[in-house]
């Protein structure tokens, strides 16, 4: 396993991360700042993983918004 000082990310699952996201935010305010269905329409975080996991582009989103509120 490399060492990656410069990966705020690094280590962390993106289960963790939905999970912070959805602690710190809730499903309503996830959904306001990421449109995405899986936040609004019976939102949870298995079925948010299994979008995330097969979508790049808001698993990118998701990322990126974890970076700014907690980096």
């Amino acid at each position: 396993m490399q060492n990656q000082p410069n990966n705020p990310l690094h280590g962390l699952s993106l289960e963790k991360i939905v999970t912070r996201l959805v602690e710190h935010y809730g499903w309503q305010g996830l959904y306001s700042e990421i449109r995405v269905n899986c936040f609004q329409k019976d939102p949870s975080v298995k079925s948010s993983l299994k979008f995330l996991r097969k979508t790049q582009w808001a698993r990118d989103k998701v990322e990126a918004l974890y970076i700014d509120t907690f980096c």
